[in-house]
């Protein structure tokens, strides 16, 4: 494959990726107390809802700009799994269902980068310099 497409698509990768946490971190924050019904509606307790927010933001940052990738996109993994059994589980429910497999994909995405790290540019490879030398 093209080295420059391969650069640019690992970053894109961890751009696409990291927006559905950042995003859904800021949303949980703006309809806190609906989301703390929700969770308890689904048998979560709702006192996890600030270390669910953190997970989001801050793993979401660190995919992004590429900060220890490989361990956070592992754990970040776990946390769409676990999310997609405790949140989305009924198949009766074709949403749910769409849900449910959107999270595993989320996971195997996740996944890719345990195998093949951040790329390019990112905190892991220090940030190339994009200057001639």
């Amino acid at each position: 494959m093209n080295t420059l497409i391969k650069i640019y698509a690992n970053l894109m990768g961890r751009v696409f990726i990291s927006a559905i946490f950042l995003m859904a971190g800021v949303s949980k924050i703006t309809a806190y107390e609906g989301t703390q019904g929700y969770m308890d509606l689904m048998g979560v307790p709702a006192f996890l809802l600030p270390l669910v927010i953190i997970t989001e933001l801050l793993g979401g940052f660190a995919i992004l700009v590429g900060y220890k990738t490989k361990m956070v996109a592992f754990l970040l993994a776990g946390f769409s799994l676990l999310s997609a059994l405790l949140f989305h589980f009924d198949f009766s429910d074709q949403v749910q269902s769409i849900m449910f497999m959107k999270n595993v994909a989320i996971a195997g995405g996740f996944l890719f980068l345990v195998s093949h790290g951040a790329g390019y540019f990112s905190i892991d490879n220090g940030m190339p310099s994009t200057q001639n030398q």
